[in-house]
């Protein structure tokens, strides 16, 4: 029987620092019809040679258009956009430029998607010297699924994400408006199709002042803010399932 192939997806802008480390943790446990698809966003430090030095096939560079901006959070998810939309595999997870992966990763999770569209695992949380800061981001962030339970507060996190292919018939575009990337999939996928939470730490999830988490868990934004950001959510989200449901009929 042929495996499925998969596609690691990559945002990077100035990841000189922990980049190497990232892609090391992935390389490993990819096979030779895999590949890793890297958007980059401008990069001005040294990110882009450290991935070339690989020389290695299944690394495949791209480069996003500079008109996609980031939103208000500063998410990066037009970024995420255009590799997502350059990968070929079957099962496509998502990574952020300076985590760790575990070395049982991809073999766990594709374990996880014969049965189901969409897979959330849990994850350590380290700080920049990979010292660990919290045990479980589940526990952390009290993550659990369903639409509405997500909406009032977000459990999914791009870097323990992966989902199959046919997620994308529903999720792309994306939409224009300020709805980050990982949201997006998640509940695009329990909407239209199966999802499951594991509870195994998959990665080394890295916080520090250059990087941004979809959890909210120390947001500084006002009251008004959040339920904006809610509201356009369930808009997007609203008109994608019609859309999607009168182009079924």
């Amino acid at each position: 029987m042929i495996k499925e192939s998969v596609s690691v997806c990559i945002a990077t802008y100035n990841g000189q620092d922990y980049i190497k480390a990232q892609v090391d943790s992935i390389l490993k446990q990819l096979n030779i019809d895999d590949e890793i698809i890297i958007s980059d966003d401008g990069s001005t430090d040294d990110t882009l040679n450290i991935i070339k030095n690989y020389k290695d096939n299944r690394i495949k560079i791209f480069l996003n258009n500079k008109t996609n901006k980031k939103n208000a959070f500063g998410y990066v998810s037009k970024n995420f956009e255009n590799a997502i939309i350059n990968a070929k595999g079957n099962f496509i997870f998502l990574a952020d430029q300076d985590d760790i992966w575990e070395d049982d990763k991809i073999q766990v999770c594709r374990k996880v998607l014969e049965n189901n569209d969409l897979v959330l695992h849990d994850c350590r949380v380290v700080n920049k010297d990979n010292q660990e800061l919290f045990s479980s981001y589940f526990k952390l962030n009290k993550s659990r699924q369903g639409i509405l339970k997500n909406l009032v507060k977000n459990s999914y996190l791009g870097c323990c994400m992966a989902f199959r292919r046919s997620v994308l018939d529903f999720a792309l575009p994306f939409p224009q408006k300020e709805v980050p990337h990982d949201i997006w999939l998640g509940l695009i996928a329990e909407c239209f199709g199966k999802v499951q939470f594991l509870n195994k730490k998959l990665v080394g999830y890295r916080r520090h002042g250059n990087n941004l988490s979809a959890s909210g868990e120390r947001s500084s934004n006002n009251l008004f803010f959040k339920l904006k950001y809610r509201l356009i959510i369930l808009t997007e989200l609203l008109i994608r399932v019609v859309h999607i449901k009168s182009r079924l009929r």
